[in-house]
């Protein structure tokens, strides 16, 4: 069965066809690093996790790349709060981001770009748009201008017509009120950071102080939004793409706002298939940091493990509507368990010395087909997780079928439904089915080590320092990187 995708683009489910037959060009759009990140954006995270490992299951070489904004009016906004500068709040949140994604067993992407790093590339778009005559420069800043690009708001579905004004930019330098800024000149106003502070900020002049600039043909100034995913993408994987994710209210303005500048500038398609997650809904609202409605990733992760969580983020498909409350989240506490209960009792009745090599169960081995079947039917049908996982749910039951209902086991049933848990649960849907140590270690070990990380910081409030060095070699030692910040000790396994 072919792949098939919802494309935005089109407004259609249609086959998926990269433009290389072997791989895939795929561009997630990633966090503002200014706050902590919630599990509106860890939905985001898994479901392309999800699709990179079923791609690559399909035998594509996934190239996956993702970014970090790290040049932001909002990140400014937090300074005193959560860092002496932008660039300290942007590392301090980069960091966090981080270390969410691998507590939620995401595959690494291929890279994660920072516009910090990319300004030439940046610039030098811009400068491309300009001599193309698409892009003009205005006090020291430079617009796109919507009305030289005539496939303007075909992501969308929008006419420049129905666009009224986009940002806050100084209407009075732009030609067209739908003009969208690519290069900002000068640094951060206090007017712009001060709707985005909390009470423990520093003041809105100092913290505009610490705001990044950059020289450019058009003088000091800083990078707008939406140009920097267009450079990054080029960056690292080409002028066309196979696939471009991100949520579903980057559709406008910041996806369209991608297509029209890298087109204009390229003169050929930027991505084929524009995928769009659905947000994640709370009490009826977005789950948003904005709204302040949010449950961090680290906050859920301690609460709830990773394998609860992923089962909850996948329960329903990428296209769906999607909410966190008390009765869904114990809905996949629920199914989860139901998964790992059904894997153990597998992985038993197979180790059991009644597993014999002549025992036929033809109810187990045919079920093992179908769920198999009925797996990679949900996948290919635009990433159906919550399918998928009813189809492994389906082998629980089949498994607990087996195993109640007869003494004498069917070994290569049970081995072939052991191996597509650890295939399709745990290396499509990241879940812990076959991890060695498992789960629980891992929780183990962290908590070993925060207790020793604690003894170290009594012993430095004492005064012992030497004795906090000898704790922090020897934990060092066992593979266990320790770093010091403003915000305490941190670790890495």
């Amino acid at each position: 069965m072919t792949l098939r995708v919802t494309n935005t683009l089109t407004g259609e489910t249609e086959p998926f066809e990269p433009r290389d037959p072997d791989s895939v060009l795929l561009y997630y759009c990633g966090l503002t690093t200014s706050d902590p990140p919630h599990l509106g954006h860890a939905r985001g995270w898994v479901h392309v996790d999800v699709m990179c490992r079923w791609l690559e299951w399909l035998g594509y070489d996934v190239h996956h790349v993702e970014n970090f904004t790290d040049v932001n009016e909002k990140i400014v906004a937090r300074v005193g709060e959560d860092g002496d500068s932008e660039e300290s709040v942007a590392r301090h949140y980069v960091r966090q981001v981080i270390e969410d994604m691998r507590s939620l067993n995401l595959d690494r992407a291929e890279v994660y770009p920072r516009v910090s790093e990319h300004i030439p590339e940046i610039i030098g778009l811009v400068e491309r748009l300009v001599e193309g005559g698409h892009a003009y420069e205005a006090d020291g800043s430079v617009y796109f201008d919507v009305t030289s690009f005539e496939g303007y708001g075909k992501l969308s579905n929008q006419s420049v017509d129905e666009i009224e004004s986009q940002g806050e930019d100084a209407e009075s330098e732009k030609r067209h009120p739908a003009d969208f800024a690519l290069w900002k000149g000068g640094g951060v106003a206090p007017e712009d950071i001060e709707e985005h502070q909390h009470p423990e900020a520093a003041p809105a002049e100092e913290a505009c102080e610490t705001a990044q600039t950059w020289d450019s043909p058009w003088g000091e100034g800083r990078p707008g939004w939406h140009i920097e995913c267009s450079a990054m993408s080029m960056t690292h994987l080409d002028e066309t793409i196979d696939i471009h994710v991100g949520g579903q209210d980057l559709v406008f303005p910041h996806h369209e706002n991608e297509v029209a500048q890298s087109e204009a500038a390229t003169g050929q398609r930027f991505a084929d298939y524009w995928l769009h997650v659905r947000l994640l809904e709370t009490k009826g609202e977005k789950m948003s940091s904005s709204l302040g409605n949010f449950f961090t990733v680290g906050a859920a992760v301690d609460e709830f493990g990773p394998d609860v969580l992923r089962t909850f983020l996948l329960s329903t498909a990428y296209t769906s509507r999607a909410t966190y409350s008390e009765e869904t989240i114990a809905e996949a506490e629920e199914r989860w368990d139901r998964l790992r209960r059904g894997y153990e009792r597998a992985v038993e009745a197979c180790d059991d010395v009644d597993a014999y090599a002549k025992v036929e169960d033809e109810g187990l081995r045919d079920a093992v087909d179908s769920v198999r079947d009925d797996f990679e039917a949900a996948m290919n049908d635009d990433f159906n997780t919550r399918e998928a996982t009813t189809a492994l749910l389906d082998l629980t039951s089949a498994v607990n079928t087996h195993v109640d209902g007869t003494d004498e086991y069917d070994y290569r049933a049970l081995r072939e439904a052991i191996e597509t848990f650890e295939e399709f649960g745990g290396g499509i849907l990241g879940l812990s089915f076959g991890d060695a140590g498992g789960e629980s270690d891992v929780t183990l070990a962290g908590d070993i080590v925060e207790l020793v990380l604690d003894v170290r910081e009594r012993e430095r409030d004492a005064g012992n320092y030497e004795r906090a060095d000898e704790l922090r070699d020897e934990l060092e030692a066992l593979g266990v990187e320790v770093q010091d910040t403003d915000d305490g000790p941190s670790y890495r396994l």
